[in-house]
């Protein structure tokens, strides 16, 4: 395999009330993005439930329930890794919105619970509190893959660039994102987050969002998303249901980290982030 680069595949779902239905959907799309290539593919956040509080204890599992032993099942079989976007995870009497990762084998290979909660009230927009449901997660989520040191955030953590510089610091060379942006949300920040967190750390970011469904409560602001160290947008979906495929030069981290020395100029007798 050549590390260099990554066939990197983002199921950008439309996500419907039935669990069942959008776990099976999400497969075929895994399939379709594997037979393009894809080496590691990323679904969307909530991708087995619509994004809406009441919906997310009906659709919780536990550790090892019914989706995860799907998407382990299929990144064995394809020989992928698959990001899996987030699920309900219940733990006890609490619930966490999480992302499980699996590897080529179908082992686990990160687990990462959101850990800044979606709590918003914007005044003639979004309101959603999640954590009328969720409780956060306390774990900075770093995982090794063929590809280099991978940073796992959660929409809403993305937001926080204190989280992804420490991911930063801590080597990793890409920051995943399963997300689901709204109509308020996304078309402000969506684009300048993912853009301005690759800038700032010299690293990829992927963002990669449901397809809009204008029927919904929570309406999405779809647009799945691949920055690239410069800051340049690698591939943009569209707001409809699409399987994307983007091969990343990943040697592109290193050559910009030599031309402008942003991390290795850093003023750390003055500042430091821990």
């Amino acid at each position: 395999m050549d590390n260099m680069t990554l066939k990197l595949g983002q199921v950008q779902l439309m996500v419907g009330r039935d669990k069942a239905e959008n776990l099976r959907r999400a497969c075929v799309l895994i399939r379709r993005a594997a037979e393009q290539g894809a080496q590691l593919v990323m679904l969307p956040e909530m991708f087995c439930c619509p994004y809406e509080n009441e919906m997310f204890r009906p659709n919780s599992e536990e550790q090892g329930g019914p989706a995860q032993q799907a998407l382990s099942a299929l990144s064995r079989e394809l020989g992928i890794w698959i990001v899996g976007g987030t699920i309900p995870e219940r733990e006890g009497k609490k619930l966490y919105n999480t992302c499980y990762v699996y590897d080529d084998q179908g082992r686990q290979a990160a687990r990462h619970r959101k850990i800044h909660l979606f709590d918003v009230n914007v005044e003639g927009g979004q309101y959603f509190m999640e954590s009328d449901t969720f409780a956060p997660g306390n774990d900075i989520t770093l995982l090794d893959t063929p590809w280099g040191r991978v940073g796992l955030c959660v929409c809403f953590d993305l937001r926080f660039e204190e989280l992804c510089r420490v991911m930063t610091l801590r080597g990793a060379r890409m920051i995943l994102a399963p997300a689901a942006f709204n109509m308020t949300t996304g078309p402000a920040h969506w684009e300048l987050l993912l853009r301005q967190r690759a800038v700032d750390n010299q690293l990829f970011t992927v963002g990669t969002a449901p397809a809009r469904d204008e029927s919904g409560s929570y309406v999405a602001w779809g647009h799945s998303m691949v920055c690239e160290p410069w800051g340049g947008i690698v591939h943009q979906c569209g707001t409809g249901e699409e399987v994307a495929v983007t091969e990343l030069e990943l040697s592109r981290i290193d050559a910009i980290r030599r031309q402008l020395p942003i991390l290795s100029a850093r003023r750390t007798d003055l500042y430091e982030v821990r």
